[in-house]
């Protein structure tokens, strides 16, 4: 049965193909088509290759008939609305995200004749740097600032920038000098991160005239394209005592509660830190984005937000209070939100990761995954924590890294290539912070630093780190406030 219907059909298909073949077949065949005076040329061959950056392609077409023209695939499209019988057919084309290629046909009809056509395969490659997408807490997020986190993300694939607290600020022998830095001292350059404290810009030190200092050395980081960070040790605003005062267990219990008076005075806090923040603009004028860890080391006891003042649900809600105050009550868009968990000891890996998620503020509340690091000069622990910040990073889609680090007093020749670089060289985050040195003048009795500073026993040392391909100083960073091509922020 197969076999006969084949041979019934098999006069139809010849002559169908004698209709679009001009000059093939018999003589009859010829005489049956040599009055189709149709034609049509089309200059692509019929498959044709795209980069996956692609953003157009153009079809030269020569005809004598009406036609349409279908595109079976949404990221290839036809601009012209009106059809040239000579001319050129240009569709847009949008840029392969995945790193799989991928297929369009485009078919040219005559339109009273739905067997006459030609067709072209468009075939677009993979991308080898396919697009990936992050959430950020704040969507309407400037431009810059969504750029910053898009950066974080991918500069880890690379390496970690190196940061430290107060650098511009003051070292071990200096203090408030236009240009100074002790890493700058050491290696000719500028940390890639610098860390501040926002406590005394919000709580009842406000009037400091430290704040002009602050915002001098922020804007001169950001000339530079570096990466602002910011903690904030906020004084107890129940007891009038520092942020160490952990002598009432209901202080945050309070700020939650509707009309307290706790709560007005911490919503004046965060007043003053949005009006900072909407005020601090680069010499064009645009928003500085700052990444601000508001509630740092919460894992620990010391502080009036801390694991013993606070209940998880207490300190979970805090932190959203905070964050949708600044963001949806007061307008601020320049920041990005940083948890910093302390780990401080050798851990097994469930305990690095529970206390790397230690009263986690929701998905939709975090931008970055930092952490505060003082274990010592014990590599093998430095390095488990960043194993397992770099798996959580990953699984949550959320740049991590070290947002403060550090031995008091050390005096290690090695420190920074056994200590540091060692541990985090094949790990991906995206910075490891120092803490401060503490400008100590003369009095060598204080012992309170943290990283290097001109004499100090690991100056070599530190410039060997500094010359590795896998640390980012200021001179090395890319532009880390325009978005990178293939990252998109939603």
């Amino acid at each position: 049965m197969r076999h006969f219907l084949l041979y019934l059909f098999k006069p139809f298909v010849t002559v169908l193909l004698g209709m679009v073949c001009f000059s093939c077949g018999s003589a009859a065949e010829d005489d049956l088509i040599s009055t189709d005076n149709r034609y049509l040329r089309l200059s692509l061959s019929p498959t044709t290759e795209l980069d996956a950056s692609a953003t157009q392609i153009e079809l030269r077409i020569e005809t004598n008939l009406d036609y349409s023209v279908v595109v079976d695939a949404e990221w290839l499209k036809l601009q012209e609305t009106t059809l040239p019988k000579e001319g050129s057919l240009h569709f847009s084309v949008e840029a392969n995200p995945t790193s799989d290629s991928r297929t369009a046909t485009i078919v040219v009809t005559d339109r009273n004749d739905r067997y006459y056509s030609q067709s072209v395969k468009v075939v677009q490659r993979g991308n080898p740097n396919p697009v990936e997408e992050l959430s950020i807490v704040d969507k309407q997020a400037t431009a810059q600032t969504k750029a910053l986190l898009a950066n974080l993300w991918s500069i880890a694939d690379k390496g970690f920038i190196f940061g430290h607290h107060d650098d511009l600020w003051y070292g071990r022998y200096w203090y408030n000098e236009p240009g100074g830095s002790d890493t700058k001292a050491v290696c000719g350059d500028y940390p890639g991160v610098f860390s501040v404290d926002f406590a005394t810009i919000m709580d009842d030190r406000y009037n400091s005239a430290e704040n002009a200092i602050r915002r001098r050395v922020i804007l001169e980081a950001r000339e530079r394209g570096e990466v602002i960070m910011a903690c904030a040790h906020l004084n107890n605003p129940l007891t009038g005592g520092d942020s160490w005062d952990n002598s009432h267990n209901d202080v945050v219990k309070s700020i939650l509660t509707p009309g307290s008076a706790t709560r007005e005075k911490f919503i004046t806090w965060l007043d003053r830190l949005a009006d900072f923040a909407l005020n601090l603009k680069d010499s064009k004028g645009e928003l500085i984005p700052v990444i601000f860890r508001p509630l740092h080391e919460h894992t620990q006891g010391w502080s009036w937000w801390g694991s013993s003042c606070t209940t998880e649900a207490e300190f979970v809600e805090f932190w959203q209070m905070i964050v949708t105050y600044l963001r949806d009550t007061k307008g601020v868009h320049n920041l990005l939100y940083a948890v910093s968990p302390q780990l401080d000891s050798w851990y097994d890996d469930q305990t690095i990761r529970n206390r790397l998620l230690y009263r986690w503020p929701g998905d939709n509340y975090v931008d970055f995954i930092g952490m505060d690091c003082y274990h010592g000069e014990n590599p093998d622990a430095f390095s488990n924590y960043l194993r397992i910040a770099t798996e959580i990073s990953l699984q949550k889609r959320k740049p991590c890294g070290v947002t403060e680090d550090g031995v008091e007093s050390f005096t290690r020749a090695d420190y920074w290539t056994y200590s540091v670089l060692e541990p985090a060289m094949d790990k991906r985050i995206s910075m490891v912070v120092m803490w401060r040195n503490k400008y100590v003048g003369t009095n060598e009795a204080d012992k309170h630093y943290f990283s290097v500073y001109p004499g100090h026993p690991s100056e070599e040392n530190f410039r060997t780190m500094y010359s590795s391909e896998r640390t980012f100083f200021s001179k090395d960073l890319p532009d880390m406030y325009t978005l990178p091509d293939n990252i998109r922020i939603k």
